[in-house]
């Protein structure tokens, strides 16, 4: 049974959802979507974040206090391509900076509808091999992300791959958006209990990323892409979630292609409910077991 805390949350989700769809323009959705963000995740102790340009991409660095500089977890927000920020992520990205015991790396990509695909994906590419450049070594590298940034993450290690590029140790996509159709049938079967996330909102959110381009190119639909030789990966995601089948049938594409695939389905939670670390019981479990997959994998 969902803990008391991740009740009241799932309350105030769905009064952020609409919130940011009662707006009309993209700027205004971006502002109430930082003033929630900021206050979702509590605050971490004993972080410290750094601006950064990673490539010609603005970033934010997050370091915990005794973490190892030498191990790095790229991170790609959520936001549908239109909204988030790597400031609003600041307490978030200070969380899994903690509970993995590295550095994290926040990346600011471009945003929709300014910069449709493929400005993402070339962004987070851009700051990976920044990564590199600086000496990082790809074995102690990991990428993850959330929503639309769990999709990008996928399509970024696709990338890469198809560049030819020295892969990380990892990847960790959160209820990551990787059909841009809403084909899945969790579309239907969840619409009724996912309070922040509906297929008309994804519609739209799709068509403003695309802007006309391909539904099912694998740098925007990673679902349709080719996975094999890609590292392992750890997909979490909530069973109240329209995208619920989103990650279910990335797991199956994923591991038929061979690479070895962790799939966790929270029971009774909502999208990205791990956002809420230091403020819901269930958000700390899943962040803490994202940190134990992560760090034997990077050597940690």
């Amino acid at each position: 049974m969902a803990s008391e805390q991740a009740n009241a949350i799932k309350e105030q989700l769905r009064m952020l959802s609409e919130a940011v769809g009662g707006v009309e323009t993209v700027e205004e959705q971006r502002a109430q979507f930082e003033m929630a963000a900021a206050m979702m995740t509590a605050p971490p102790e004993g972080v410290t974040w750094s601006e950064v340009d990673a490539g010609g991409v603005p970033a934010i660095w997050a370091d915990a206090e005794g973490g190892s500089t030498e191990h790095v977890v790229q991170y790609v927000h959520g936001g549908g391509y239109k909204i988030g920020s790597a400031v609003g992520y600041r307490n978030f990205t200070g969380q899994l900076a903690r509970a993995v015991g590295c550095r994290v790396l926040s990346v600011d990509y471009r945003l929709a509808p300014e910069h449709p695909h493929p400005a993402a994906v070339n962004d987070s590419t851009a700051a990976y091999r920044w990564l590199l450049d600086q000496g990082y070594s790809p074995d102690r590298i990991a990428i993850s992300g959330d929503s639309a940034g769990g999709g990008l993450t996928l399509s970024t290690l696709l990338k890469l791959r198809d560049e030819g590029v020295a892969l990380p140790a990892a990847g960790v996509p959160i209820s990551p958006w990787v059909d841009l159709e809403g084909l899945g049938e969790s579309m239907i079967t969840r619409a009724d209990v996912d309070v922040l996330v509906s297929p008309e909102g994804l519609k739209e959110g799709a068509d403003v990323f695309l802007a006309g381009q391909d539904a099912r190119d694998p740098l925007a639909a990673p679902l349709y892409g080719d996975f094999a030789g890609i590292p392992p990966l750890l997909i979490q995601v909530g069973d109240e979630e329209t995208l619920l089948d989103d990650s279910t049938r990335m797991a199956e594409v994923a591991g038929s292609a061979g690479v070895d695939v962790s799939l966790e389905v929270f029971p009774e939670m909502q999208h990205v409910f791990q956002l809420f670390v230091g403020n819901m019981p269930e958000a700390d479990e899943a962040l803490a077991k994202i940190a134990a997959w992560l760090r034997p994998r990077l050597g940690l």
